[in-house]
């Protein structure tokens, strides 16, 4: 039997981390959410939270027998990658964006990809999302054989040393769970809560400007609850190689249209030329300013999401 995709239990984001001993903090990769399917057969099937298949991408978690004992199972995770000595959402779309089965091979070679995992929702033929996390995480005890690209999420008992070291190592930020919790499939509440350094979100590009004929900003927009599509500032700053510019110098040209896809009246306009907002950006930044627009944006990477889900529901 087929096992149907799910969208995962997600964390609320907060400025106060909870405590007591009730509370587990675990590391906050920044990667990419992934839940693993395994209903019997020969091979797994690797879905994202959006319920996108990215089995291709991962060629070397498709075969589970190394790293799971269960006969049938729903993993949830974080495919990571590691650059300059902490977890990069930017190294890791390498591998996510990817589409063509030889660049996918190549790229398995050179960019390493970890697999933490942290919860379960099926095992052997079960459904156990209405058990207690802590229960949850015996289970994968029992089931998961650590290894050099699988590994278990680990519980610390202080969150706010934990977030910390996060601090002082440049990483992403942490995760409090309550070891009482079930999973809310599909659902988000304060049961877990995440804090992180920065903030970030998924972003359409509905326009850039130039220099020197290559493109060398993007003008940003998210959706509201009416569709109307919202400039929420420009991004020029970033990880964004030199390829990346080219690309986007290509698409702006592909993409090009006439009038400003934005409802409201972006503060760039000198030198922009508008495009379809097709293209998604994953953007970190600091803080919004008194006009809702990002404050210190910067470019994190090529995003694999659908525009319409570039969304203030994101905020």
């Amino acid at each position: 039997m087929e096992i149907k995709a799910v969208q995962p239990f997600e964390p609320l984001t907060t400025e106060t981390l909870p405590a007591g001993e009730r509370w587990a903090a675990q590391v906050k990769w920044d990667g990419v959410r992934m839940l693993t399917y395994h209903d019997g057969g020969t091979s797994s099937r690797l879905i994202n939270r959006k319920g996108n298949e990215r089995t291709l991408q991962y060629p070397e978690f498709t075969d589970s027998r190394p790293y799971c004992r269960a006969q049938s199972f729903i993993l949830d995770g974080e495919m990571m990658s590691i650059e300059n000595n902490k977890p990069s959402f930017h190294a890791i779309m390498k591998r996510d964006s990817l589409r063509k089965a030889d660049e996918i091979r190549f790229a398995a070679d050179r960019i390493a990809v970890s697999y933490m995992i942290f919860d379960l929702l099926y095992c052997n033929g079960e459904w156990v999302t209405n058990r207690p996390l802590e229960e949850r995480q015996r289970l994968l005890e029992q089931i998961i054989v650590p290894g050099e690209r699988v590994q278990l999420c680990q519980n610390y008992p202080d969150a706010e040393q934990l977030f910390e070291v996060m601090r002082q190592n440049h990483w992403e930020g942490v995760v409090c769970k309550d070891l009482d919790s079930t999973y809310a499939v599909g659902g988000k509440d304060k049961r877990w809560q995440k804090k992180k350094f920065f903030r970030d979100l998924y972003a359409a590009v509905g326009g850039v400007t130039y220099r020197d004929g290559i493109v060398n900003a993007l003008l940003l927009g998210l959706y509201d609850e009416a569709g109307k599509f919202l400039y929420i500032g420009h991004a020029g700053a970033g990880k964004f190689t030199v390829q990346d510019w080219r690309f986007l110098t290509a698409e702006a040209e592909r993409l090009k249209i006439p009038n400003r896809p934005f409802h409201n009246v972006p503060a760039r306009l000198k030198g922009a030329a508008w495009m379809l907002p097709s293209l998604t950006v994953k953007v970190e930044y600091l803080e919004w300013t008194s006009g809702w627009t990002l404050r210190h944006p910067v470019l994190q990477s090529l995003a694999g999401v659908s525009p319409e889900q570039c969304t203030v529901e994101q905020i």
